[in-house]
């Protein structure tokens, strides 16, 4: 009777916490020029009481727009784009087909209408599918100031034949104003597991997560230091939540579409 692998589920997860830790030190430390210029521009935004659009084309990029709209402590100022076609609830593989079909981002800006005098925040840790590049190029040529959030290493070391790539081949972090590297490896699973030939525990979501609150709180301290103190969401569950968002609720219903 063959052996009994025994597997250290403990130490597995101590693995990931320090991957993860890892990772968002980097980011920390290597993209605090990104993430400061980034967040000018969002404060310049904010204090002209301009909107600031988030759009992460992909199942699990949806995630990165979702975490910061609509949530306690967040800018009331972020208009997550929320496309149908490309959320897991539809259908996982329909979401990946959709994002990778060629013009399909660029009919999703033209919807938003977002032009000159928005800016626009793109999320995708792989940094390659065809949404998000055709997405990329339509605001671009539509006048729109671009920030991308994804991962150099990811993007650089993708092949330039991959099914999910533009037919351009473009990289977002090429073509964006301000790019901020999340710093995901490839294939985004950080964990090994002894006898198994794939890794475990994808880290994307995190590191998206981690450098889009670092990109707000930056935001938030530059306009304090302007004396601008900016809308941001309480949670609706908090003691005094729905009080708190009423008012400011009318500047923001009928323009944040998602609202």
């Amino acid at each position: 009777m063959p052996e009994k692998t025994v597997i250290d589920a403990d130490a597995l997860c101590e693995s990931y916490l320090a991957a993860t830790q890892a990772l968002m030190r980097r980011v920390l430390e290597e993209e605090k020029t990104p993430l400061d210029l980034a967040a000018s521009r969002l404060a310049d935004q904010i204090a002209a009481d301009r909107l600031v659009h988030i759009f992460g084309p992909g199942g699990h990029s949806n995630l990165a727009a979702q975490e910061v709209f609509f949530r306690a402590g967040g800018l009331m100022h972020i208009s997550a784009v929320l496309d149908e076609g490309t959320l897991l609830s539809n259908g996982a593989l329909r979401s990946m087909a959709i994002e990778r079909t060629p013009g399909y981002g660029k009919v999703v800006i033209a919807n938003q209408r977002i032009g000159a005098d928005d800016l626009l925040i793109l999320v995708n840790a792989y940094g390659i599918n065809a949404a998000l590049i055709d997405a990329a190029l339509e605001a671009g040529n539509r006048g729109a100031f671009l920030i991308g959030v994804s991962s150099r290493e990811h993007a650089t070391n993708t092949s330039p034949d991959h099914p999910a790539r533009h037919s351009t081949k473009q990289n977002l972090h090429d073509i964006v104003d301000i790019a901020i590297d999340c710093k995901v490896p490839i294939g985004d699973a950080v964990v090994s597991v002894p006898g198994m030939g794939e890794n475990i525990a994808a880290i994307s979501t995190f590191a998206n997560a981690f450098a889009l609150n670092c990109l707000v709180i930056r935001t938030v301290a530059k306009l304090v230091e302007r004396g601008i103190e900016p809308p941001v969401w309480r949670s609706g569950n908090a003691p005094g939540g729905d009080e708190a968002n009423s008012r400011f609720i009318a500047n923001f219903q009928g323009r944040v579409k998602a609202l």
